[in-house]
Order: C-alpha cells, then sequence, then structure tokens
C-alpha cells in the first residue's frame, strides 16, 4: 500500500525550522521576507520572536601611508554587534476551495553596530595629536598647525591677501585642522548606526487547476524606515563628527508568486519575487568638519528579493526542506545629500555613505522529523554569500555558516508552540570607508539566533 504523507502534520514539523531560520548578515537583511505563513492550509495565524546575539570584534588599520588597501593591525575593537531582536506576524484565511486572503507583518531590514574603546572609530579629542598630512582620508603625520590654521584663517576673514606660502599652508594642513577640530567637538562619541524597518504585505492567493495543485498569489506592500548614522574618529578621516538622522516615512511596493503543492507526497514549492520600494525621507546632516549643518531630503530604494521555499515528505513521519533567497545588494546605496556633496570636492562624483559590492545568495537546507502526534523535531544547516570582502565599517561581516535545531509541540488540535535556535560563523572582512580606504580588519566571530512562535490552525475547506 503506497503511505499517505499528511501535509498539515508534517507542516508542524517544517513550522518549527522557520522560526529563527533567517537571521541574514549580508547588507541590511533581517527577516529574510519569509511568506510561509500564506502558504499553510485552512485558517492560520502566527505570531513570532526572533532575538539576535553576536560576537563582532576586531582590530583597526595602523598603517600609514598611501595604499588604500593596506593594512596593518592596530587596536582592539570591542565587540561593536548590539543584540537585535524582531517580530512577525501573519494572518491567512480561505474564502473558499480557489480564493484565499491573507496580510503579514515583518521588519525585513536593519542594523545595529556600536564601537567603544581606544581606537580609530571614537573620537579621542586630543587636539596635541595634530596632522601635517592626510590623503584619502589616511592620516601619515601629525604636527602643531591648529594655531597656523586659524591665523590665516583669521586673515582671509579680514579680506587679507594671503601670501604664496600661507596658501600653500592652507591647503596642506586645512584638511588636517577640520579633523582635529571635529575630533574636539565630539570627544568620547563613537561610531554608531542604526536602521529599522518594517513591512505590512497584503496577499491575495488562487488556486488553479483541476486538483487546485497550482496557486498564484501577489498584493500590495507597505514599507517603513528610518536611519541613524554617526562616524567618528580617525578612520573617517575629514568626516569625522558627520552625522545623519533619517526620519521614518511609509513607501508601498508589491509582491508576487507562484505555488504548487502534492498533499498526498507533502511536497510544496513556491518562488516569491518582491519589488523595490523607493522612498523619500526627511533627512538632517551635520558635518563639523565643514561647519553646515542641513535638512533636506534623501532618496533611498531597498532592493529586490527572490525566495524560494521547498518542501517534499521523505517517509510519512519524514520532511526535507530548502530555502533559497537571492537580493541584489550591488544596486543598493544610502546617498546623503550633504555628505555626497562635501565628498565631491574629492570625488566628482561624490561618495555614497553606504554601498555594497557583491549580491546576496543564502542557502538554507533541512530535515523536519514527527516524533509523535503532537511533537516534531527540526534540523538545518545555513550559507550566506555576504554582501563583499571589503564591506562598509558598519556592518564588517562578509556572509555566515550556520547551523539550527528546532521543535513544535501541539498544545491542541488548533494551538501550538514552536521554539528553534542557531548558531552562525561569520566570515572574515576588512571594514572599507566610503573613500574604499581599508581601516579596520574582523575575523573568529559568531553569533546566535533564538526564535519562538505561537500559531493556529483550522480546517476550512
Amino acid at each position: 500500500m503506497r503511505p499517505t504523507f499528511h501535509l498539515k502534520t508534517l507542516a508542524v514539523a517544517v513550522a518549527a525550522f522557520s522560526v529563527a531560520s533567517m537571521s541574514n548578515a549580508a547588507g541590511l537583511d533581517r527577516s529574510g521576507q519569509d511568506i510561509s505563513a500564506f502558504l499553510e492550509d485552512g485558517l492560520y495565524a502566527e505570531a513570532s520572536y526572533t532575538y539576535l546575539d553576536a560576537d563582532v570584534s576586531g582590530y583597526d588599520n595602523a598603517y600609514v601611508g598611501s595604499d588604500k588597501n593596506a593594512y596593518q593591525q592596530g587596536k582592539k575593537i570591542d565587540d561593536i554587534a548590539e543584540s537585535y531582536d524582531f517580530f512577525r506576524y501573519g494572518v491567512k484565511a480561505d474564502l473558499n476551495d480557489t480564493f484565499s486572503v491573507g496580510i503579514l507583518y515583518d521588519e525585513p531590514f536593519g542594523a545595529a553596530a556600536d564601537y567603544s574603546g581606544n581606537n580609530n572609530f571614537v573620537a579621542q579629542g586630543d587636539r596635541d595629536t595634530t596632522i601635517t598630512s592626510v590623503s584619502d582620508g589616511k592620516i601619515t603625520e601629525f604636527a602643531p598647525v591648529a594655531g597656523i590654521v586659524s591665523d590665516i584663517q583669521k586673515k582671509i576673514g579680514r579680506g587679507e591677501a594671503l601670501t604664496g606660502t600661507e596658501q600653500a599652508q592652507l591647503k596642506a594642513y586645512g584638511p588636517a585642522v577640520a579633523i582635529a577640530q571635529a575630533e574636539l567637538a565630539t570627544k568620547g562619541e563613537r561610531t554608531n548606526v542604526e536602521v529599522r524597518s518594517e513591512s505590512i504585505t497584503g496577499i491575495i492567493g488562487m488556486k488553479l487547476g483541476a486538483n487546485k495543485n497550482f496557486q498564484v498569489y501577489g498584493g500590495p506592500v507597505a514599507q517603513r524606515v528610518q536611519a541613524d548614522v554617526k562616524l567618528r574618529g580617525l578612520a573617517y578621516g575629514p568626516a569625522t563628527g558627520y552625522t545623519t538622522h533619517i526620519s521614518a516615512g511609509q513607501d508601498y511596493g508589491w509582491l508576487a508568486g507562484v505555488a504548487y503543492s502534492k498533499p498526498e507526497i507533502a511536497l510544496r514549492a513556491a518562488l516569491t519575487y518582491r519589488s523595490e520600494i523607493d522612498h523619500s525621507l526627511p533627512i538632517f546632516e551635520q558635518y563639523p568638519a565643514v561647519g553646515i549643518s542641513k535638512g533636506g531630503t534623501i532618496d533611498i530604494t531597498t532592493p529586490t528579493s527572490v525566495n524560494f521555499d521547498f518542501q517534499t515528505g521523505i517517509n510519512p513521519t519524514t520532511l526535507a526542506t530548502a530555502k533559497v533567497r537571492y537580493v541584489p545588494w550591488s544596486d543598493f546605496t544610502i546617498v546623503p545629500p550633504l555628505y555626497t556633496q562635501v565628498s565631491k570636492s574629492k570625488y566628482p562624483e561624490g561618495l555614497p555613505l553606504v554601498s555594497y559590492d557583491d549580491d546576496q545568495w543564502l542557502v538554507e537546507l533541512g530535515l523536519a522529523k514527527r516524533l509523535t502526534p503532537a511533537l516534531a523535531v527540526t534540523g538545518n544547516i545555513g550559507w550566506d554569500s555576504g554582501a563583499g570582502d571589503p564591506v562598509s565599517s558598519l556592518g564588517p561581516i562578509d556572509g555566515y555558516y550556520s547551523a539550527g535545531l528546532g521543535a513544535k509541540y501541539n498544545l491542541t488540535e488548533n494551538w501550538a508552540v514552536s521554539a528553534g535556535g542557531k548558531y552562525l560563523w561569520f566570515g572574515n572582512a576588512k571594514g572599507q570607508t566610503p573613500t574604499k580606504n581599508i581601516v579596520s580588519n574582523f575575523e573568529d566571530n559568531d553569533g546566535y539566533a533564538l526564535g519562538f512562535k505561537l500559531s493556529y490552525q483550522a480546517k476550512q475547506y
């Protein structure tokens, strides 16, 4: 007799797998934009919580000279990764045996980094350590030049002509003094970044075919983004002291996908595409080295993504799973208007504050096993490609490898709780500034993610 795979009972196992399966390191990726709640049978609702704690530490760059790519181990950088958490909610219902509707909430993108200690990412405010030469943001030598430049600036203020020597001194020492003054003004302050986002996705799906095996789905996405960035310390050269606040704003995109299911063997496959979303957000910037504080508007486009989710029964109590995610982070940039305008004095096209060289690929493979009618366990392994190395000093991780375990227990016929955990081995990466100078090195770092989910499911049609 041919074994029968009951999709609902096998899904008990795979649901536990998804609790902490998406905690991504590439770019600003966080939640993985999972839509599995919409693909569940019948009436389904879930609320999940994920917590991630990582240890990301390294060393700043002690090299002095003109080679942007050169690195020499410098001072210790303690753990910069702030722990963070995020929520996901989802509700889905079948209107009949053809049409389904759902609404999903997640926090898809984010960042949280905070430098501390005695290194080049913390403003030390030591004006006795004065600079004589700065090339592409790298400091090559220090000497007492602040007084010289101050006298020249006063002479300019009086409308007096500068001698050839004074013009040369201003050109050579001016940027150095701007750095020293910005360091003093922000003494003790640390490089810090925080990015938060929220998304609400509405989905309507239609099942096709004689056996309703195929489903097409799509709907609108409302997304909210905000960010704060502080650049501090000599690693950022003339940009030390730069601060930006990007106020929260909401804009819209869309989602579309296709799925296929064969319940008798617990097979389900889904391919989901999310559009990019163009944001136009209020921004306020402060740039001490040029003495300008300015408000305005910044345009940020969050990236498209493609998710592929697959599962199939191996035997009546065992399920194999696979997830693949692609995000073109190489197309993503954050380009604050004042920051970019100031950079054009040396870089004609201007510099973005954040950009990535590579696209992200994420692959996760797992097995789910139903031990009893109420209890299921899972195991999974994963690989995240990262978004390049060197990478932004605001997030110096080059992808990861992961291994995770999960379990789900049916409290009643309809209610269940799930818990899962994942250990992450982060890829080594060198940190770079927008000028492409290597300013840090991070190796042998790791982290973990924990998740909890409460779900409800009831048969409808």
